[in-house]
């Protein structure tokens, strides 16, 4: 049963991702009166479908995409047939470069549609969710931010000259709107102002590990517990929070340390399993270890805040770009071999689990996840690159430049290669996706 929702959660969102993409292809062509032959979801060979009018609807073997065969164009299909005979009015061919390029592009400017849409219904009707504080609680060992020089206690009050307010906007100073640049922090540290310099080299990418600091007011959440350690003989558990270790308050920073004073001698322990207060008395190891994993978990305050019609559009064009700033910093961190590739790299396998772990925690979870592949999907697409859309805009960059076009025997086998070495990344992509599932 799992497996048939994980399928169902798949095609819901691949097809919507797809069918939106090429609608943009489809309706661009028909505004500028080209003929549509075929309209597929899926690369050929064609599966099945239905002609209605001049254009066959239909499904297609190779689930990698879509296309949308417009009459006197070079495209997946490869059909050649037009090549020596003189223009249509209503062919591709036939039409203003600049009428071409606004056809290549509207499959991405649809899918940019899409996220932007998500995005702003999203915040539109729950507003946003922001931790107000800038305090740090925690910096991690040998991160960026400690060796920068911050510490626990310190307020963060400007990066790079502009104001934070909120711990949501260092994050995305650090990884967006400062992107490749050094970074100076000022912050309040006992009273006194400060000024920290940050070289973007120290930095790592945003998917390979974080700055390193958490707010102030993170608990630790048991992620897991050792069979045979104090803390299952005490009946600790997998989602408990540890909120007092002998009778003290604790947090994400200082509960190793406290467990430490205690190594080899019988202590207390209170923590919480949802809502129920819970305690018990166990023994650390002679190392101060209770045989615990733990994550962080942010439970300060949270202020929600709610937007206008047009000022939910504002912040949806935020986090359009905020998603499109991560995805660029994932790809330079690809080129410059500083992540692995195919950790980096996800497929059909990875898609699935992402959609359905995000379908069930909400409908909102699940939009946002369909917004930020859908900008995904966009970007991939205008990469240039042969058999994509970018490829395709490539060709006429050319043939605008230089006056003349790309001979036709030249573009079908730029295609034919395209294609070929993009059904070698699908394979290995879902190669990678089952060694990691």
């Amino acid at each position: 049963m799992e497996f048939l929702t994980t399928i169902f959660y798949f095609i819901v969102t691949i097809g919507i991702l797809v069918l939106v993409h090429e609608l943009g292809h489809f309706a661009t062509a028909k505004l500028f009166g080209m003929r549509v032959d075929r309209f597929s979801i899926g690369f050929p060979p064609r599966a099945f479908g239905k002609q209605i009018g001049e254009t066959d609807y239909c499904i297609s073997w190779i689930p990698i995409g879509g296309y949308v065969k417009i009459a006197g164009m070079i495209d997946e299909s490869f059909d050649t047939d037009f090549i020596n005979r003189e223009p249509e009015p209503w062919e591709f061919r036939a039409k203003p470069i600049w009428q071409r390029m606004i056809v290549l592009s509207g499959g991405v400017i649809m899918n940019v549609l899409l996220a932007v849409a998500i995005f702003w219904g999203i915040i539109y009707t729950s507003g946003k969710t922001v931790w107000p504080t800038t305090e740090i609680g925690y910096v991690t060992e040998q991160s960026a931010a400690q060796t920068a020089g911050l510490q626990r206690g310190d307020r963060i009050l400007s990066i790079n000259g502009t104001p934070i307010r909120y711990w949501d906007e260092i994050e995305s100073a650090i990884y967006v709107d400062e992107m490749g640049k050094d970074l100076t922090f000022q912050i309040e540290r006992e009273g006194s102002v400060l000024t920290l310099s940050v070289p973007r080299t120290i930095i790592p990418p945003v998917n390979e590990a974080r700055f390193g600091i958490l707010p102030r007011g993170v608990v630790p959440v048991i992620a897991s517990v050792q069979e045979g350690k104090p803390a299952a003989g005490a009946g600790l558990q997998a989602g408990d929070i540890i909120v007092k270790v002998n009778g003290e308050p604790v947090d994400f920073y200082t509960l190793p340390q406290r467990i430490k004073q205690f190594a080899g001698t019988p202590v207390a322990i209170a923590w919480r399993r949802d809502s129920v207060a819970m305690d018990a008395r166990l023994t650390p190891t002679s190392e101060g270890l209770i045989g615990i994993a733990f994550n962080p978990r942010y439970e300060g305050p949270v202020d929600r805040r709610m937007f206008s019609f047009l000022g939910a559009l504002g912040e949806a064009l935020i986090d359009s770009r905020n998603a499109v700033g991560a995805f660029v910093q994932n790809i330079y961190a690809i080129i410059a071999g500083t992540v692995s590739f195919s950790e980096s790299v996800g497929g059909p396998v990875r898609i699935a689990q992402i959609a359905t772990r995000s379908a069930q925690a909400g409908l909102a979870s699940f939009l946002t996840v369909m917004a930020w592949l859908s900008l995904t999907l966009a970007l991939l697409n205008i990469l240039p690159f042969p058999a994509l859309d970018g490829g395709h805009l490539m060709f006429l960059a050319y043939e605008g430049i230089f006056r003349r076009e790309i001979p036709a025997r030249v573009k079908i086998f730029l295609q034919q290669a395209g294609f070929a070495l993009l059904l070698v990344f699908m394979a290995f992509v879902v190669y990678n996706d089952i060694v990691n599932f």
